[in-house]
């Protein structure tokens, strides 16, 4: 029998990560594509017939395999069945939603309200960054 703690993240197909507060909500998600990865931040807006609309606000791209590294520096299988029960007495904070499918099928899914899995943080830096120096020319950049 396998540990799901102790093993690790070999390829994906999708990650998505939803993060929402009191005045903004966004989501990062990142798609596989043979050896390239896409990964796109998209603000979400709120529609008066009561639905939402993603809006991509930036896009980058890299080796699938950086994001395979990412995955597994914030240990994200790990993180499967998560659920972060917002802190009582906090008033207000960060919800999130993480949703993965890794090594061929396997889902990892993990929540939580200003309550969050060990790396959440780093994770949300690393994407951040991956969108900051990526290469679409809409971002302003080019590749290098």
């Amino acid at each position: 029998m396998f540990d799901k703690n102790k093993r690790k993240v070999e390829s994906f197909d999708s990650v998505n990560l939803s993060l929402s507060g009191m005045r903004y909500s966004i989501e990062y998600e990142i798609l596989c594509e043979d050896d390239e990865a896409a990964i796109t931040l998209y603000g979400i807006r709120y529609v008066t017939s009561g639905g939402r609309e993603r809006v991509p606000e930036r896009t980058a791209h890299c080796p699938a395999a950086k994001i395979v590294s990412v995955l597994n520096d914030c240990d994200i299988m790990k993180w499967d069945g998560f659920h972060g029960k917002h802190p009582r007495n906090v008033r207000d904070g960060e919800m999130f939603t993480f949703a993965a499918v890794v090594n061929e099928g396997e889902k990892i899914s993990a929540d939580g309200s200003e309550n969050f899995p060990k790396n959440y943080r780093e994770l949300k830096e690393r994407l951040h960054v991956l969108l900051e120096s990526g290469d679409d020319p809409q971002n302003g950049r080019e590749k290098e």
